[in-house]
């Protein structure tokens, strides 16, 4: 089975053009940041498939999506000022929780696997 990141070579996720080829250097800090956490993921995903090949790749990735959630609840907790505008869409478990599918919706959308030739839903000639 090939790895994803073997295939993933570029790609866009949320605000990112993300590609081997990028020079890093016109990109902003945050950005950076963003581009390495996505990309050491991927990394560790197959890394871990490499190191034990009975694993199933859904096993991995679900481990790696709830390691993500509980570190993306983790950091977007408010800051305890209720009156902060910046907490304000975060000020809740029930908002952090629709932030958060918002995000889900918009990675998974704009990956390059979110459609695949193996889809039911396919047209076929």
């Amino acid at each position: 089975m090939s790895l994803p990141y073997e295939v993933f070579k570029s790609a866009t996720i949320g605000r990112l053009n993300i590609s081997e080829d990028m020079d890093m250097s016109d990109a902003d800090a945050n950005d950076e940041i963003f581009e390495q956490a996505f990309q050491h993921t991927v990394e560790f995903g197959n890394s871990m498939a490499e190191a034990d090949k009975e694993a199933h790749p859904w096993d991995i990735s679900d481990g790696l999506l709830a390691g993500a959630i509980q570190y993306w609840l983790y950091a977007h907790q408010p800051c305890g000022d209720p009156l902060c505008e910046d907490c304000a869409s975060v000020s809740t478990a029930e908002n952090r929780l629709r932030e958060l599918q918002q995000l889900v919706q918009e990675y998974a959308e704009e990956s390059q696997y979110f459609h695949s030739p193996h889809d039911i839903n396919v047209g076929r000639a």
